[in-house]
């Protein structure tokens, strides 16, 4: 990550969606393991190449959310890529805690769709509400 938070013609470069948005996937370092697909802004890419974290914008909660700022589950970013149209990033990450997933699991991606249904194959590794103190969906 050699860019800089000050230059930043390189964040033109990337084509936003009419909402400002752009789809970022997290993909483990080492193992290769996609862990998640969350939406950026500009202000939430440029302060992730800033703070060396994943930090992603929430559609919900419409606003900037840190990467495990509840979970204490932070995503330290080794590497940025831009795909071939200039429309998704890919962060390769080291994932702090073993957990990406805010259901508790190693990663987002843990249904597989079997005979026509959606079967969880991802183990919870911890309770979302051991995670969060609450009941978190």
């Amino acid at each position: 990550m050699t860019s800089s938070a000050t230059n930043q013609k390189w964040l033109d470069q990337v084509k936003w969606d009419e909402q400002g948005l752009v789809p970022a996937i997290a993909q483990e370092t080492g193992t290769g393991k996609v862990l998640m697909m969350a939406w950026m802004n500009r202000q939430a890419l440029a302060l992730t190449v800033k703070e060396k974290h994943a930090v992603y914008w929430s559609r919900s909660r419409q606003k900037l959310w840190h990467k495990g700022e509840e979970s204490g589950h932070v995503q330290l970013v080794q590497e940025i890529r831009l795909d071939c149209d200039n429309d998704v990033i890919l962060l390769i990450v080291e994932q702090q805690g073993g957990i990406a997933c805010h259901t508790g699991r190693h990663n987002c991606f843990y249904q597989r769709l079997e005979n026509d249904h959606w079967q969880a194959v991802e183990p919870v590794l911890k309770e979302a509400d051991q995670i969060y103190g609450k009941k978190h969906e």
